[in-house]
Order: structure tokens, then sequence, then C-alpha cells
């Protein structure tokens, strides 16, 4: 069993927390570029995650969900 501890995405990191620690990531917030009208990572980078899900009205547990499913190996 591997002791490395896998750390969930939670609603208070930074977007750029986030990129930097799981890269795949950069892809889920890409992928709510459209859905928004802007892009998303250029915008809300300092931000957490609950306030972008409070900003473009996006369902947070779903972000998270999405998020999380690509940090898991």
């Amino acid at each position: 069993m591997n002791n490395k501890q896998i750390e969930s995405i939670t609603t208070d990191m930074t977007l750029l927390d986030i990129i930097s620690a799981h890269p795949a990531t950069e892809a889920i917030f890409k992928s709510y570029d459209g859905q928004v009208g802007e892009c998303i990572c250029c915008q809300m980078l300092f931000e957490s995650v609950q306030q972008v899900a409070e900003k473009y009205h996006l369902n947070l547990n779903e972000l998270l969900a999405k998020l999380n499913s690509v940090t898991t190996d």
C-alpha cells in the first residue's frame, strides 16, 4: 500500500493551487469556458472553487466531483 496521502480538492482551494498540484484539472475548468462566456482560469486563477461556482452559478458539488475524478490514479 502506498503511504502517499491523496489530497482531495476542497471548496476553499484556489484554482492556481489546484492546477499546480493536478495539471489535468485545467481541462475541467476550460470545459466550462463556453458555458460561462469567459476563460475561468484567466479571470479566477487566484479565487477559490467556491467563489468560481458562486460567480458563474455552477453546481459546486458537480464541479468538485469532476475535479477530484482526475486527481486519483
